[in-house]
């Protein structure tokens, strides 16, 4: 059976899912936390419990949405939802959903209606649980399956994954949500359904993501990264080399996808389809197909085939090169080349009309130029691994593949900050084989590659060259360091815990 087959793992110990070292006695104290303060609020312990994983994304940057491959894998930190379907003796059905850390995050009360809207202006955090329960719904129905009149439930959530750190903590609660009410629903899902069903359901919140958070999410395996592919969802055992290491370190700028859609990730994502768009047009399509072209990766084939009649190498970025300007293209300019207007190509989108609103300059070779090359680095990192060479010699090969992508994150998509900026300096100047940002960019976190001997003294090198003035200036505390800059191997995916 292959890992899309399978269904979403029903477990009865913390051990199958955290192990029998440290971690499993971490995860047993916090479960019971969560036990009690179910009981404090509701009256009643959970029925079970949903887990899902965080990720760092290792390669592939950007490109999940233009219908490429990229090679992320789960980390420890979860995000955790208990729930229990609420009795006709409770009163009339909501859905009340309360979170750990209450001086943070306030709980909220929906109605039991897996109809209602998600309110996009407000921002609060329980949307992103509304989105999973949406989303099993959806699902159903998509189906044909009738599933009765709406019931209440529960909620309890707690999370460890950083929040706007480029680590998926809003995938995360999406997917620990969807599996949870799943579950309660008394359903079994295959891991590719969810998947597929909780990457759509999260765009209620407002961003055009592409899949990769919440396929990793759900299909995460322990020990190994997974090369994801879609259209669709699938996800390919990459085993990593076993001498090197993942440090995950946080800029301490925060980037939050949903606030921020309009003038960053679902910009990109506009100019990513315009560029499509003009690429086509410019290489002799019909301008009525024109029309239906959504990524990039719908023309490549195009664009490899005026590459192939330019007689050098068949890449995409030969038709980039020829056919884009690298300065910005107006919208009037865009028009005249596809003849259609913008807000007629985006007229089904609200999101991406709001783009159109406060945006008015498109960079649209910068774009292209990276999703072609990003996409090749993906596949050359897993010819790479899965190559028969000395893993000193992958460690370097794979180091300088990570560089490259930071590089063109940075120049050509310019999703990346000062902070970013300066502690990839740190860590490439401490002992990095390679680093580069992950997750959307604009803050968030640094992944850096390291010889596994070498962590202990890398993580206490950025402790010192870059956390040490945070810490000095009353920005973080050095007690919690740890949260901020951690080593991470590949772990395991989401699941339901009955305990």
């Amino acid at each position: 059976m292959s890992n899309a087959e399978e269904h979403v793992p029903v477990f009865k110990s913390l051990k199958d899912v955290y192990g029998n070292k440290e971690t499993l006695w971490e995860a047993q104290l916090r479960y019971q936390k969560l036990k009690t303060r179910f009981f404090e609020l509701y009256g009643h312990i959970p029925e079970l419990y949903a887990r899902a994983p965080g990720r760092v994304n290792l390669i592939g940057e950007h490109i999940d949405y233009e219908g490429y491959s990229v090679l992320p894998m789960a980390i420890i930190h979860d995000t955790i939802v208990a729930i229990r379907r609420q009795e006709p003796e409770d009163g009339p059905s909501s859905l009340r959903v309360v979170n750990a850390d209450p001086a943070k995050f306030t709980g909220f009360v929906f109605p039991a209606d897996p109809c209602q809207e998600v309110d996009r202006s407000s921002h609060h955090w329980a949307n992103y649980f509304l989105c999973g329960y949406k989303g099993v719904f959806e699902h159903l129905l998509a189906k044909g399956v009738e599933t009765g009149a709406p019931v209440g439930y529960d909620i309890l959530v707690d999370g460890t994954v950083p929040i706007g750190a480029g680590v998926s903590s809003s995938a995360a609660l999406v997917c620990a949500s969807a599996i949870a009410i799943m579950a309660a629903q008394g359903l079994s899902f295959t891991k590719q359904e969810v998947a597929e069903f909780a990457c759509v359901c999260e765009r209620h919140i407002g961003t055009q993501a592409g899949g990769m958070d919440q396929a990793i999410s759900i299909m995460a395996k322990q020990g190994v990264a997974k090369l994801i592919d879609f259209n669709p969802i699938r996800a390919t055992d990459v085993a990593l080399p076993r001498k090197g290491a993942f440090v995950i370190a946080n800029s301490l700028t925060v980037s939050t996808k949903a606030v921020t859609a309009a003038s960053k990730y679902n910009y990109r994502v506009v100019e990513c389809r315009l560029a499509s768009m003009v690429l086509a047009a410019k290489l002799g399509m019909p301008l009525q197909e024109v029309r239906n072209v959504q990524t990039l990766s719908d023309v490549e084939g195009l664009c490899v085939g005026f590459a192939a009649t330019c007689g050098g190498a068949a890449s995409p970025v030969v038709a980039v090169e020829a056919n884009l300007h690298e300065d910005p293209y107006t919208a009037q300019e865009i028009e005249n080349i596809i003849q259609q207007s913008l807000t007629d190509v985006f007229a089904a989108s609200p999101s991406f009309l709001e783009v159109l609103e406060v945006n008015h300059k498109f960079h649209l070779f910068k774009r292209a130029r990276h999703v072609y090359t990003e996409a090749q680095r993906v596949y050359k990192f897993r010819d790479v691994v899965m190559s028969s060479d000395r893993d000193e010699v992958k460690l370097l090969q794979l180091g300088a593949l990570m560089s490259q992508s930071h590089v063109s994150c940075s120049r050509m998509f310019e999703c990346s900050c000062p902070e970013l900026e300066e502690l990839v300096k740190v860590c490439n100047a401490n002992g990095a084989l390679g680093a580069r940002l992950t997750g959307a960019g604009w803050g968030g976190c640094v992944v850096s590659l390291v010889e596994e001997r070498s962590v202990p003294t890398f993580i206490e090198s950025l402790k010192k060259n870059f956390f040490r003035s945070r810490i000095d200036s009353g920005r973080i505390k050095e007690e919690d360091l740890h949260t901020y800059v951690f080593a991470s191997k590949p772990s395991g995916g989401a699941a339901i815990l009955n305990l």
